[in-house]
């Protein structure tokens, strides 16, 4: 079986961010046994801030097995930040254009050759009033059910302390140092739905199971348990919409 070599541009990005992190952050990781040691595998991780990147990525190049992210494509156009993201081989994303489908089959591509691929199933950073994981999407599920690689969870928290997510005023909050805790846990139970069709109803089911764990990660590190329900972001937009015409709820 094959695995990525770290190579020059992961190092350098290294060498770049984890000073900072290391003096700004103290660091709680546990889950590491987790990350397979050879082959192409899926991580499935929670979005609760626009540091939370820099945190799981801390992580998981600690793993020896770094992960090529999904990521928008305009990043990719930014003078610095596209040069390491193009560096770093990380995915681009193109939505609702005629690439959609390339960062699918990018994805496909690189698991099929031994990488770790990282996705935030939530699509963007939690809405959700207390920072739980919304609804997933069902890109990662679709992906894992047809490589049939290992599909690990991945939740964190802390980095939202120290730059919450959309705060008005968008700055960081170092002080008191604050924690980055990252949890790994076993791979997700996907093996009920590999001999099915994937029909959107089997892709939502596979994605409810990958939440699933992600959540119930993250209630073992802030000790309280999540709500029954996750947020959905559509329906509260819809939500929303109806009370501000004067409809009642549906």
């Amino acid at each position: 079986m094959s695995r990525r070599k770290i190579g020059f541009w992961y190092r350098l990005a290294a060498v770049i961010a984890k000073p900072p992190l290391l003096v700004l952050f103290k660091r709680d990781w546990r889950g590491m046994e987790h990350m397979p040691a050879d082959g192409g595998f899926i991580t499935a991780v929670n979005h609760i801030s626009h540091l939370d990147p820099l945190a799981y990525a801390h992580f998981q190049y600690n793993t020896g097995r770094v992960p090529r992210f999904l990521a928008k494509a305009g990043l990719f156009k930014t003078p610095f930040v596209g040069m390491m993201l193009r560096g770093t081989q990380q995915i681009p994303v193109y939505r609702e254009t005629t690439n959609a489908l390339d960062a699918y089959r990018a994805a496909v591509l690189a698991i099929e050759r031994g990488e770790c691929v990282a996705f935030y199933p939530e699509g963007t950073i939690t809405r959700d009033p207390e920072t739980w994981p919304m609804a997933g999407k069902t890109g990662a599920a679709r992906i894992a059910l047809q490589t049939r690689v290992p599909v690990v969870p991945v939740a964190q928290w802390g980095a939202n302390l120290a730059m919450p997510p959309y705060a008005r005023e968008g700055r960081l909050r170092l002080f008191p140092r604050k924690t980055l805790i990252v949890r790994a846990g076993p791979p997700v139970d996907l093996d009920r739905f590999y001999d099915l069709e994937p029909t959107p109803e089997v892709l939502r089911e596979a994605t409810e199971a990958i939440m699933a764990d992600i959540t119930a990660l993250l209630e073992e590190i802030r000790g309280e348990k999540a709500p029954g329900e996750p947020w959905d972001h559509r329906k509260a937009r819809a939500e929303q919409r109806r009370k501000a015409a004067g409809e009642g709820p549906k």
